[in-house]
């Protein structure tokens, strides 16, 4: 088991190894994102810009107009709000390939802070044109969609998180873009979850099971694009559909699986759990997930509440 981001470092390394065009750009975080493996193997492929992410991402972006392929090294937040205007021309309206990697994604970033958090990432990139957004579940579906990403020719937000889960998937894993992945059978509640909350969901489904609750787990990688046939398909003969992310409800998995309910399934019951409409606090991992119902147990009870007539929310 093996955190995201030593993947992402040691990853983009083989990717730089493998094609030249290849450049890290990190804004003073190489050691915590793990962009520190490229500096170290490979320094010609690695810039340091400092605490400058908005210049980082011009920087980026000027570098494509000359063959380069730049992947940016910084904690989410700094990407999505520091840097979001930049993002917003430069990249996204230029569908120039910059690979917008954000590092210490979601809720669990160690301690570093509220204001290193960023719980709005996935409704901000999602709604903005020519952008894919990615949300890996482990160590090998990054590794996968990496190399996916390697040869995409456009711009990609990828979420990085920063501790180990237990990995959904093994080395065989292979990633078709837009797919949704069933990862679990049962009949009795349909979860759909994304990044690396899908390990916490099957854990759930698991307690659940012990409980005679059968829950189908539907993970997407990919919030943009999607195969929205295959979603409608995974939640067509669904009693309830319970939507789990380490996001805000609003505008992220739970909104996606919201709208394509609206228009293709209007008879399905959804509910959303994640991130209520409030700032989160602080604090060491196992405290947050308890305190934000994202724990394994925390969502098998949220399950077991709704099944039983409770709050939508």
């Amino acid at each position: 088991m093996k955190a995201q981001r030593a993947v992402w470092g040691e990853t983009l390394v083989k990717l730089a190894r493998e094609d030249s065009r290849v450049v890290v750009l990190d804004a003073d975080l190489a050691t915590s994102t793990q962009a520190v493996n490229m500096a170290n193997e490979l320094p010609e492929s690695f810039l340091e810009m400092g605490i400058a992410e908005a210049n980082m991402v011009g920087v980026a972006m000027g570098m494509t107009t000359l063959g380069y392929r730049p992947w940016l090294s910084t904690f989410g937040v700094f990407l999505t709000s520091r840097s979001l205007d930049q993002i917003r021309v430069l990249v996204s309206q230029t569908h120039a390939p910059v690979r917008v990697c954000a590092a210490y994604s979601g809720l669990l970033n160690g301690s570093a802070g509220k204001t290193h958090q960023d719980l709005e990432d996935l409704a901000t990139m999602r709604a903005m044109p020519n952008m894919v957004v990615l949300a890996p579940a482990d160590e090998f579906e990054l590794a996968a969609m990496m190399a996916w990403i390697a040869e995409y020719d456009g711009p990609v937000y990828l979420r990085v998180a920063r501790d180990a889960v237990a990995p959904v998937f093994d080395e065989s894993y292979e990633f078709k873009p837009e797919a949704v992945v069933r990862i679990r059978d049962g009949a009795d509640v349909t979860l759909v979850s994304t990044g690396v909350q899908t390990s916490r969901t099957l854990e759930a489904a698991q307690l659940l099971a012990g409980e005679g609750i059968e829950a189908r787990v539907v993970h997407v990688p990919s919030l943009k694009p999607l195969d929205v046939a295959g979603l409608v398909s995974e939640l067509a003969d669904a009693k309830v559909v319970v939507t789990v992310e380490e996001h805000s409800i609003i505008g992220g998995l739970g909104g996606l699986v919201a709208e394509v309910v609206a228009d293709e399934l209007p008879g399905v019951r959804v509910v959303r759990h994640g991130l209520a409409d409030k700032w989160s606090e602080s604090a060491p991992t196992p405290y947050l997930l308890e305190k934000y119902g994202l724990g394994p147990r925390q969502v098998a009870d949220k399950v077991v509440e709704v099944l039983n007539g409770g709050n939508e929310k």
